[in-house]
């Protein structure tokens, strides 16, 4: 999402009744090729994300982002050269608060100097983003591997692919399930927000001029909204100020997401949109009801079904050498 900040075992029979998910991949799939390649991934992810917890949250989020647009290949990774004549996903508003491109961008500089041409900048991705929440105490999955990397990258279908924070229900569960998502995975990939930070443009509406007359979003709780005036976002044109999508809790990954969704905290629009859903509803309470072991189990089902996305593999695409170019 434009706001997921910044997103276990998946049954393999499932894979194949979803037309935009794909099981082309495989688990170890450099284990020939490139056998250190994980091991890489993981060893650098460990050394560094403790620097700046906050980049777990940020590549969980850039990794929904590219899997949202052309599947999951490394598009939004591209940036905009005059020789293309092309403005990337990177340049579309939902992505112009993404960070940590330079993290990803190490990364496969690492595995270019074990194995050069290997290992795609899409996996690179999708490792990366699962190894930096395991890092920070979140929970793991599978992350079968394989993907190629894509050469086309396009801003306007950022924009008409990502869902927006302002979304509502109907229009949030048709984006997720146009990628082959249910209503589950909708409201368990927006436990992802338990985690990271949100600048106030992206809810400052609510805050401010909800349906254009200056009003505020009624669903949102007023004490919290008041909060957030008083401290954090003291005026509509504040497009700097950082909040925190859980807060009090935003460095874990817990259940208290879900817990704000119940006193009306969610922070964006989108947040509050599953509440009024009585199947989004039920869901919630049963995450709620359950243990954070559940909670993260079935997270993991979600993400890797999120990261087989209309996936390229075999001859499709190419393996990029550097993740912010396409190969010349």
């Amino acid at each position: 999402m434009r706001s997921f900040a910044y997103f276990g075992i998946v049954i393999l029979g499932f894979l194949g009744l979803v037309g935009s998910i794909q099981a082309d991949l495989q688990m170890g799939f450099y284990s020939n090729s490139c056998p250190k390649a994980e091991k890489i991934v993981q060893d650098y992810v460990h050394e560094h994300i403790h620097n700046a917890p906050t980049v777990a949250a940020a590549l969980l989020r850039m990794h929904f982002h590219d899997c949202f647009v052309r599947g999951c290949d490394g598009s939004v990774l591209l940036n905009f050269t005059s020789s293309s004549g092309n403005q990337t996903e990177k340049t579309a508003p939902p992505n112009l608060t993404l960070r940590s491109f330079d993290f990803v961008d190490r990364v496969k500089s690492l595995l270019e100097a074990e194995c050069p041409g290997i290992v795609s900048c899409a996996d690179t991705l999708a490792l990366v983003a699962r190894d930096s929440i395991v890092a920070t105490g979140g929970p793991s999955w599978r992350v079968p591997t394989g993907r190629r990397d894509g050469a086309i990258s396009n801003a306007t279908e950022a924009l008409d692919n990502i869902p927006a924070p302002t979304m509502n229900f109907s229009s949030l569960q048709t984006s997720f399930a146009n990628k082959g998502l249910d209503l589950r995975d909708l409201v368990l990939l927006s436990g992802a927000h338990t985690i990271g930070i949100s600048r106030c443009s992206s809810f400052s509406s609510r805050l401010y001029n909800f349906t254009g007359v200056g009003d505020q979003d009624p669903s949102l709780d007023s004490e919290y909204a008041a909060n957030l005036k008083a401290n954090k976002c003291r005026s509509l044109a504040d497009n700097t100020t950082i909040v925190e999508m859980d807060p009090g809790s935003f460095r874990t990954f817990d259940l208290s997401y879900y817990t704000q969704l119940r006193k009306r905290r969610g922070l964006f629009q989108s947040d509050a949109a599953l509440t009024t859903s009585s199947t989004a509803s039920a869901i919630i309470d049963q995450l709620l009801q359950g243990s954070v072991q559940s909670f993260f189990t079935e997270f993991a089902n979600s993400m890797e079904k999120m990261g087989q996305i209309d996936v390229k593999t075999g001859s499709s695409g190419e393996i990029r050498r550097r993740c912010a170019l396409v190969n010349s």
